[in-house]
This record gives C-alpha cells, sequence and structure tokens, in this order.
C-alpha cells in the first residue's frame, strides 16, 4: 500500500466513512504502516479502526483467475518482482478477517465482513 493510498484512506475514515481499499500489500511491514497510522491520534482522540482483512489465495488458484495472463508473464520471467513468483508474500498472521477465497463466494465474504463490523459497533 503507497503512503498516499494510506492517507487518502485515513482520510476517509476521519470523517467518518468506512473505506474499503483492496491492494496486494505483501510485507508485513507495509501493513503495519498502515495499522500505525490509524492508531495515531491527537488530544485524547479515539484511534480510527484499522481492521485488516486477509483474503487468502493459493498462488495456483490466482492463476487459474488470472484474466491477464500476468502470472504466466512472470514465470516467464517477462515481469520481474511479481508478488507469490519472484517475491515474497508475507501472510498476516494476526488479520481481523481471514477468508479463504477458494472456499467462500463473494456473497459469504461480504456477508462475513458486514458481520464483523455489525459485530464491532461499525456499522448499524
Amino acid at each position: 500500500m503507497t503512503d498516499t493510498a494510506q492517507q487518502v484512506a485515513k482520510l476517509f475514515a476521519d470523517s467518518t466513512t468506512i473505506a474499503l481499499t483492496s491492494f496486494i500489500s505483501p510485507y508485513k511491514a507495509d501493513r503495519q504502516i498502515a495499522r500505525d497510522l490509524h492508531a495515531e491520534t491527537k488530544n485524547g482522540e479515539t484511534p480510527l479502526p484499522f481492521i485488516e482483512v486477509f483474503i487468502d489465495i493459493p498462488v495456483e488458484e490466482a492463476e487459474k483467475r488470472d484474466p491477464k495472463g500476468l502470472y504466466k508473464k512472470a514465470r516467464a520471467g517477462e515481469i520481474k518482482e511479481f508478488t507469490g513468483i519472484s517475491a515474497p508474500y508475507e501472510a498476516p498472521e494476526n488479520a481481523e478477517i481471514h477468508i479463504h477465497s477458494e472456499k467462500t463466494s463473494v456473497e459469504e465474504a461480504v456477508k462475513i465482513i458486514t458481520d464483523y463490523l455489525y459485530e464491532k459497533g461499525l456499522l448499524k
């Protein structure tokens, strides 16, 4: 996740808007920066909620779903530093929500996320 994307997501959250962002964020350190950004407070404010949703998909399944053929190109060496092929992916260890995409439909995933938000009082 880029610094700009982190800042934009925080601006939405600051305005009490739920911001769902979708990134391949392969490094734990980068995800921690986003989490820490939400935890920063001024003048005794309540920290902003940060909910990490780990959409867990085996690389083989991601390759099957790849309409642009990027995985094939990465395996052929045409794309350098491709996450999961020629660059590492550090899976989250403590994501608030963990969805196994090969076992969960889009509708089920949406329900899992919205149920969590209701449970935490973030949706009414």
